[in-house]
């Protein structure tokens, strides 16, 4: 059987054979990611670090979507091309605080978008998979850095702190408090302090919640549903 004959029995044309599901990558890096932040010291180094494996989960989710292998392939050139300038300049020091922290916002929102459409795709294909709970996964996780990127904009270009502490905090202390917002865990040690801050932390709480109760609920439930429903096999 050619390749050609073998895509189509799967019913998967052949140019499109390189697509594969990695989001269980994309979750893992995006892990790697958060603990990385909140634990490396505030240096021009480990903000390129940071950028570095933003564009690498970005890449892996291009790899991962819709459209044909030649769309896919040109996509995360750019993209991988657009990160090596963007590491170079934050590793150097020659970009601002401000346009770092603005790439960072856009490259956090642009994974869960594009993770999106190939979640649908897998879905539309397979159900709900271990991937595709990955998948959702990975995208909360971009949602509590892409939270945090925000915050970090905000201090740059307001002269006010932005916590009640009297202070701006590191990256790390503005990942950490953006993901006890996600988690409406909040510990209390670091609180916004102005109007804009509070508005922000109450669209971080709502969409935190509402995410893991309707979408990560949902997906569990039918993959739980659809394991119990697979027969065993028989001895």
């Amino acid at each position: 059987m050619t390749v050609a004959s073998s895509a189509a029995t799967h019913g998967q044309p052949a140019a499109d054979r390189g697509a594969q599901f990695r989001y269980g990558i994309v979750f893992l890096l995006m892990l790697v990611l958060v603990v990385f932040v909140i634990a490396a010291p505030a240096a021009n180094w480990s903000r390129a670090v940071a950028i570095g494996l933003e564009g690498i989960a970005l890449v892996f989710a291009i790899a991962t979507a819709r459209e044909r292998q030649e769309v896919r392939r040109q996509r995360a050139a750019g993209v991988g091309l657009v990160m090596i300038v963007l590491i170079l300049l934050a590793a150097t020091g020659a970009a601002s605080q401000q346009l770092i922290e603005a790439a960072n916002v856009i490259i956090t929102a642009a994974i869960p978008v594009v993770i999106v459409g190939g979640l649908l795709r897998l879905l539309h294909e397979r159900g709900v998979t271990v991937q595709a709970v990955a998948g959702a996964l990975a995208i909360y996780l971009s949602l509590g850095l892409m939270f945090a990127w925000i915050i970090g904009f905000i201090t740059h270009v307001d002269s006010t702190l932005y916590f009640a502490q009297h202070t701006n905090g590191t990256e790390g202390d503005r990942l950490y408090f953006s993901f006890t917002v996600l988690t409406t865990t909040g510990f209390g040690d670091f609180s916004a302090a102005t109007p804009a801050g509070h508005a922000l932390t109450v669209i971080e709480e709502l969409t935190g919640q509402l995410y893991l109760v309707t979408v990560i609920g949902l997906l569990i439930g039918n993959y739980v549903g659809r394991r119990k429903a697979t027969p065993s096999p028989t001895p």
